[in-house]
């Protein structure tokens, strides 16, 4: 019964097809296309209007404060403090009450995303692979976001670091904008994922040329007219 009153409350909410999509999505088939960007990091952000935060203490993540992530990110204490245990690098930051709000890792090696996407993440020398960032929905839109980023790329460039790569899902529209935002590039590369009946995964990559974001972007203001006396 408690199955089936979800189901209705979800229908209700979202409306049976975006039910059915997700249904089909998660038990039949799958198609993710990860697109690849990257970020000089030695290039500053461009400007953005993104709203202020409140004060927040920044900290990298370790195995002893991963419970930090136990209020807004509760399924995914155990995950945080594996990858913190594997010696990736994370950042986090914490509200006045101690809990994690926004974070991001990071990997100068080969990353094996085997929480997630289920498939390895190759990276050259000279670069860092940028995964798991996100912030609670209460601070979508502020300046977490870009500050974050900064902070990781100062950590990162002490590492030798100077390119920073990741990937983004191509129905996550909000990312995509926050990258685009952020002045990030394509890399000419999508990596697609397939999922089978819940159960079978497979993987490809493709190459292109020019940029499948722009329909994310923003249309251009046109010029304004002058005319003459």
């Amino acid at each position: 019964m408690n199955a089936l009153q979800t189901l209705r409350d979800r229908i209700q909410k979202k409306g049976l097809r975006a039910v059915l999509k997700q249904l089909c999505r998660r038990y039949v088939f799958s198609h993710t296309r990860l697109v690849w960007l990257e970020h000089d990091i030695r290039t500053p952000l461009p400007p953005h209007n993104l709203k202020p935060y409140p004060p927040m203490r920044l900290e990298f993540i370790t195995v002893a404060n991963a419970d930090a992530f136990a209020r807004h990110f509760g399924d995914r204490v155990k995950t945080m403090r594996e990858l913190a245990a594997e010696g990736y690098t994370g950042l986090m930051y914490l509200d006045d009450q101690d809990d994690t709000v926004g974070f991001a890792w990071a990997s100068t090696r080969d990353y094996f995303d085997r929480h997630f996407y289920h498939c390895n993440f190759p990276i050259k020398p000279g670069e860092y692979f940028q995964f798991g960032g996100e912030a609670i929905r209460e601070y979508w839109g502020s300046r977490i976001s870009a500050d974050m980023q900064l902070e990781v790329w100062k950590v990162m460039a002490d590492h030798g670091c100077n390119t920073m790569v990741d990937v983004c899902d191509l129905q996550n529209i909000q990312a995509i904008k926050m990258h685009i935002r952020m002045g990030f590039q394509e890399r000419g590369q999508i990596t697609h994922l397939y999922h089978l009946l819940g159960r079978w995964r497979f993987l490809r990559n493709t190459s292109y040329t020019g940029t499948v974001l722009d329909a994310f972007r923003k249309p251009a203001r046109p010029a304004a007219s002058t005319s003459a006396a």
